[in-house]
């Protein structure tokens, strides 16, 4: 019996559990998870191999209707992502109404209906009425029932991984079976500090916020990272930095912990801060952090 390979896309509104489904599938955290909407920015790509098929999951930011060029960048790799995909998966919150989505996303997914699986999360939590009212929607728009799962439960995540399994193409594996994801450690180590910051301040501070790590010596015992933390404003630096620099002190602490338990080894972590005004409206900048610019 041959082996089945290919690429699945997760693409869904803000807080429906893209990233949460993301690290279920892998039993591992890779895409960073938070209370807030809006938390992924970049394509987070995670490997799953077992059975004979290798699915190579990418977690897509949350869809919104774009108010600067970082959101118009999200919705660019959004796009590019589904184009490139065996399968999409259009991940939906059984709590909400459905959704309302920007048309050239939504116009993407009409187009690519015969690759497309919908999916409901958090049926744990739905009322009465609440998921039969998505799959009525689901069937008008796409022609097809939807996938009931509880990521937070587990329940339906396997049969959802079955489905996305037979749908990719007979093909050797992409890569070797041991592999979790095609992306850096340096990527990872950066998201796990921008998680940190998402947790440990609130308002607008964390989506004006960007992590470049800027230092990373494997050789060192413990292992060293230097890294930024780019904001848009002095008052966001100063909050960042807290009385005697506490405030970035706890930061690092936390933030520390979490890599250290990603990399399985002891860290120093090494934290600036500097402020980039306007950067996710400058062109140049989103192209420093590797977001793409559309034209």
């Amino acid at each position: 019996m041959g082996t089945r390979a290919g690429t699945v896309a997760i693409v869904g509104l803000p807080n429906v559990g893209k990233s949460s489904l993301l690290n279920r599938f892998l039993e591992t955290k890779l895409s960073i998870v938070t209370a807030s909407a809006q938390t992924t920015r970049e394509r987070v790509v995670g490997i799953d191999t077992r059975d004979g098929i290798q699915i190579v999951f990418v977690d897509t930011p949350g869809v919104v209707d774009p108010a600067y060029l970082l959101h118009h960048s999200m919705l660019e790799i959004i796009e590019r992502t589904v184009a490139d995909a065996d399968v999409v998966v259009l991940l939906l919150d059984a709590t909400k109404h459905p959704p309302t989505l920007p048309t050239p996303i939504e116009e993407r997914l009409a187009a690519s209906r015969g690759s497309l699986v919908v999916a409901i999360n958090k049926i744990d939590r739905a009322r009465p009425g609440d998921v039969e009212a998505l799959q009525r929607w689901t069937v008008d728009h796409f022609g097809a029932a939807a996938e009931e799962v509880s990521v937070a439960t587990g329940e339906g995540v396997d049969s959802l991984r079955q489905e996305l399994g037979v749908r990719l193409p007979p093909s050797p594996y992409l890569y070797p079976d041991d592999d979790i994801s095609t992306q850096s450690v340096r990527f990872f180590v950066s998201e796990l500090i921008r998680e940190t910051i998402f947790e440990q301040y609130a308002d607008e501070l964390p989506y004006s916020s960007a992590v470049e790590v800027e230092e990373f010596r494997e050789t060192e015992d413990p292992l060293y990272i230097r890294a930024t933390i780019f904001v848009e404003r002095p008052s966001q630096k100063g909050i960042l930095i807290g009385r005697k620099g506490r405030a970035l002190r706890e930061l690092g602490v936390a933030a520390r912990a979490k890599i250290e338990d990603f990399v399985q080894q002891r860290v120093f972590l090494d934290l600036w801060i500097k402020v980039l005004p306007k950067w996710r409206k400058r062109p140049s900048d989103l192209r420093r952090f590797g977001f793409p610019v559309p034209e």
